[in-house]
């Protein structure tokens, strides 16, 4: 891949409109194949275990130092519940049950989908992977709300307390007036 993912100059890719299309794509030059870049799946969870939810302290850019659920992207070939319990895995060598969808949060600014599950830890044996600094089970009172990493774990925090104990309820989306265009904020969601 060259610069920004496109294909290889040596694959004679160029950007235009393809036939019965409505924007630019790169398309081969010489058979006409259209390199679709499509946004990313996020997948995670917000755990919990007897009322305390767990967090991690980013050991990776962006927002390095600063907490967030157990997420990241979805892998090829990989179901989005197996993505999640996978991630819960490498940042917090976390064991959960997925519960149910909790939200699917849209960020065009960053071409990103993410479906953020509830869940709950099997044990509360948990210990920092390569991709944390460190991981606790925070009582809703001891979150640290100044310390969260993006404006998604805000979300789905709020999103996760009003429906504990619940069963019977539909996936949450982007708050009202939230569609990813945090002022102040750079670099990526997750």
């Amino acid at each position: 891949m060259t610069d920004q993912g496109h294909p290889a100059a040596a694959a004679n890719f160029e950007p235009r409109v393809p036939e019965g299309d409505d924007r630019e794509r790169l398309v081969c030059r010489d058979c006409g194949f259209v390199h679709y870049q499509n946004p990313k799946i996020v997948v995670g969870s917000v755990a919990g275990h007897e009322g305390r939810i767990l967090l991690c302290r980013r050991a990776i850019l962006p927002r390095r130092g600063f907490w967030t659920l157990p997420a990241g992207y979805l892998e090829q070939q990989e179901a989005a519940e197996a993505g999640a319990r996978r991630e819960a895995w490498e940042e917090a060598r976390a064991e959960l049950e997925i519960e149910r969808l909790l939200a699917v949060y849209s960020i065009p600014r960053i071409s990103q989908v993410q479906l953020i599950y509830r869940a709950r830890l099997l044990t509360p044996a948990i210990a920092a992977g390569p991709e944390s600094l460190e991981v606790g089970l925070f009582d809703w009172a001891e979150i640290p709300w100044e310390e969260l990493a993006f404006p998604s774990v805000h979300w789905a925090l709020e999103h996760y307390r009003q429906v504990v104990g619940r069963g019977d309820f539909a996936p949450f989306a982007n708050p009202p007036g939230e569609w990813g265009e945090s002022a102040g904020r750079s670099g990526s969601e997750l």
